[in-house]
């Protein structure tokens, strides 16, 4: 008994010798001996050195080598390096500073050689396939190629080895590491052999216990009695071994996690200030740009400048068209106006006769920063000083419950669609948002105040200018919203009733099922009306989905008459089948004046990897029925629009596509439009506005044929998805057996000589709009009147 107390009075000791000296003990129990537990290090110590030599001199072979891309370029010649276990190529040896185009680990590739000089490398979906220059050649490489693979199985199987081709700075920090791996299994062996032994001496107690029961003879009750005071004393004394290694495996975790946080976190440190210094890079280079088109008197040296980046950048693009990666290229839009525009100073500025074409002169006291339209870039002044005389009547909603954390899987869609015809299989609410596409359509308003101000402009082309920031403040919502809107029921609509507050009141209506077609119509008591009729044509081309609104959107302004019409450009949605989706918008809008005949080219520049451009740029001119241009629009479509009045305008130089660029001398810019911030947890209410927010809110009064009274769409709002599936399959079944009853009755029809005009549109008539010549719903009257009646007989039942 005193050697267990000594040995339990020291537990403040290494739990190392006393760990060996407890697995020494016999069990009284069962007489077997338990295994010493061995020091874990050295596992690896000759593996490395066993294997065969590596290439001589190093473990690095670089060689080129001609690679496989595709059948219309065949072999070409590619720059090789294979290190560490990976092969890599380059196009050039200079490429290896900065760009990889491709690597393999050499670990789990097979190695295989066609003929005297081709070599086929393959590692899962990935084969490259190699052709040397002579068949020495091909055998100096597959010897490397072997050896590198046999050393990288040997590193991947055994990765506590030092590997010897480590750089020398590295080397210190691996062994480091591996020490505290090898004291950390150490101290885990140590936890595993307390808790085998605590296991057998458990037992062994209660073995001891229960023969101490059955004793009926005072003699033997001493022996047992003794012999279960020794076992509850190793077990006690094997209990405070495991505490102990316990608490020291304890210590040494929690040293080294501190050292590791501090590791990441000067990690962490370094990324920052890289990325700090890469954007200050980009700042000064852009400048520096900048600086090179608007000097002074180089007008056609800027030109020079400009053709040369592009032609640059060509040049890169062909280059990367000779390997077969996934690159997206867009046709490039022959219309789209060349020119360049460089900043004067109004208080420096004359006019030079000599270098004046008679395209475009303008006087700088024209531009007026004081002016009552172009005034204050920060539209909040507008918003402050409107909304004194028009101050909400109705508190509005500020946010919507949180979007549910559903995953969308395969299995998710398909249980609703077993056993169902395929005409019939319902697209499940994860991937809508909570609005329809009337509500979409009607967020188009929310920048109306750009309207307002483009009623008090005395000018056509100033009015132009506010005309075309309208035109591309529209899409700043769609940038992060990419679930899609749910499609209106036929007959279904929606109004926006906002004549005391924002000045407003707007009707859309459901006009058309296939294809589908919504007609809108905006009166503002601020002098202008809005009206529209869109109709979606997509097209799906395998790894995005192009979105084509088909139709022309109206404007007239009541004082002036100045009757303005333009159609959107393309959206497009990236990444419909693998990886985050993204929207684009691309193409061109021609926005015309049909009393004026002032017209404004607006270019939305679609996405590029190579363009230098920022993303989303939007750039156009505003020109009167002359051509002669006096505004530069300029900025993109998510983020705010710039108008820059021209005061000098010239020739310069011929493109490389043999365009002739117009170099525009401008005042400086003022932002028309500048997009909202969005609302806070914006990212959990499927990114919508404030608007937006507002769009769904329940309201009294309206038709019971509005988008709000929509039960899937309700339901989905609230986070019951699986309800709303139920529902929104009902509506769509519904809408089924009308279209049926309808088709019967136009059979009927026929059978009987009538004609059948099919559905009529309940607030809006066709008529061949006057400009246009096109067939366009137009409202008709009588929704409003309506309303203040509240006589809803005439709507159909849809929901």
């Amino acid at each position: 008994m005193g050697k267990a107390a000594a040995l339990c009075g020291g537990g403040n000791g290494s739990t190392r010798g006393l760990v060996s000296l407890l697995s020494a003990v016999p069990c009284l129990a069962c007489h077997e001996l338990p295994a010493m537990s061995g020091e874990p290090g050295g596992r690896g110590g000759g593996g490395a050195a066993g294997g065969p030599p590596a290439a001589p001199g190093s473990d690095t072979y670089k060689g080129w080598l001609f690679k496989w891309t595709n059948y219309l370029k065949g072999y070409q010649r590619r720059w090789f390096v294979l290190s560490n276990g990976l092969l890599s190529y380059y196009r050039t040896q200079a490429e290896m500073a900065h760009t990889c185009r491709g690597t393999i680990n050499l670990s789990t590739a097979h190695i295989d050689t066609e003929d005297s000089c081709n070599i086929v490398l393959s590692n899962g979906g990935r084969t490259y396939h190699l052709k040397a220059n002579s068949e020495v050649e091909r055998q100096r490489w597959v010897t490397a190629l072997e050896l590198a693979k046999a050393k990288a199985i040997r590193m991947r199987n055994n990765q506590s080895d030092d590997s010897g081709d480590e750089e020398p700075a590295s080397q210190s920090d691996k062994s480091e590491l591996h020490g505290t791996l090898k004291t950390l299994s150490s101290k885990l062996e140590d936890l595993s052999t307390c808790n085998e032994l605590i296991a057998k001496h458990g037992a062994a107690l209660q073995r001891s216990l229960s023969e101490l029961e059955n004793l009926k003879l005072p003699a033997e009750s001493g022996e047992k009695i003794k012999a279960v005071n020794e076992r509850a004393t190793l077990f006690r004394i094997t209990s405070n071994a495991m505490i102990n290694a316990c608490r020291d495996f304890l210590d040494l975790a929690e040293t080294h996690s501190r050292k590791w946080q501090r590791a990441l976190q000067h990690e962490r440190e370094q990324r920052i200030r890289l990325e700090e210094t890469i954007e200050q890079l980009a700042k000064q280079h852009n400048s520096l740009e900048r600086a090179c088109r608007g000097a002074p008197g180089l007008s056609a040296a800027s030109t020079g400048v400009a053709s040369t980046a592009k032609g640059s950048v060509q040049s890169a693009k062909g280059e990367a068209s000779d390997e077969d990666e996934e690159t997206e290229y867009f046709d490039a839009m022959e219309d789209a106006p060349a020119f360049i525009t460089v900043t004067a100073d109004p208080k420096h500025h004359r006019r030079s006769g000599s270098n004046v074409s008679g395209a475009s002169e303008g006087h700088p006291e024209d531009w007026n920063l004081e002016d009552s339209v172009f005034e204050s870039s920060n539209q909040s002044s507008y918003n402050e000083s409107t909304c004194k005389d028009l101050l909400p009547k109705k508190r509005r909603r500020t946010r919507i419950p949180d979007k549910p954390n559903y995953s969308l899987n395969l299995w998710s869609i398909m249980k609703n669609c077993i056993g169902k015809e395929l005409s019939k299989i319902p697209m499940p609410v994860n991937f809508n948002e909570p609005l329809s596409m009337l509500q979409r359509l009607t967020e188009d308003l929310e920048y109306h105040e750009l309207l307002d101000k483009a009623v008090k402009c005395e000018s056509s082309t100033e009015q132009m200018c506010f005309v075309a920031a309208f035109s591309v403040s529209s899409y700043s919502t769609t940038v992060h919203r990419t679930a899609k809107p749910f499609n209106p029921l036929l007959g279904e609509t929606y109004e926006l009733d906002r004549l005391e507050e924002l000045g407003f009141r707007s009707l859309c209506e459901q006009v058309s099922h296939h294809p589908p077609a919504a007609a809108h119509h905006v009166y503002s008591k601020r002098g202008w009306t809005l009206w529209q009729e869109i109709t979606i044509a997509s097209k799906f081309r395998g790894k995005y989905l192009s979105i084509m609104p088909l139709g022309a959107i109206h404007l007239e302004f009541h004082s002036s008459g100045n009757h303005y019409v333009w159609r959107k450009v393309t959206s497009t949605v990236h990444n419909i089948i693998v990886g985050k989706l993204w929207i684009d918008q691309s193409g061109e809008i021609e926005i015309v004046n049909h009393k004026s005949k002032d017209k404004c080219q607006l270019k939305f520049t679609p996405y590029s990897y190579f363009s230098r451009d920022v993303p989303r740029k939007v750039t156009g001119v505003v020109s009167d029925a002359d051509g002669k241009a006096h505004y530069v629009m300029s900025g993109t479509w998510d983020e705010k629009m710039e108008c820059s009045k021209i005061v000098q305008s010239s020739h310069g130089s011929t493109s490389t596509e043999g365009k002739q660029k117009t170099v525009y001398q401008t005042l400086s810019p003022k932002v028309l439009w500048k997009k909202y911030p969005l609302p806070e947890n914006a990212e959990n209410m499927y990114f919508f506005s404030h608007l937006a927010l507002t769009l769904n809110e329940s309201e009294e009064r309206v038709a019971p044929t509005d988008s709000r009274l929509r039960p899937d769409q309700r339901l989905m709002e609230s986070g019951r998805w699986d309800e709303a599936n139920v529902e929104k399959q009902r509506l769509e079944e519904k809408q089924r057996a009308v279209r049926r009853r309808r088709e019967a009755e136009a059979v009927e029809a026929l059978e009987e000589g009538k004609d059948y005009e099919g559905y009529i549109p309940l607030w809006f008539e066709r008529k061949v709009d006057a400009v246009t010549g096109e067939l366009i719903c137009v409202y008709k009257g009588g929704y409003w009147e309506a309303k203040d009646k509240q006589d809803w007989s005439m709507c159909p039942d849809i929901f």
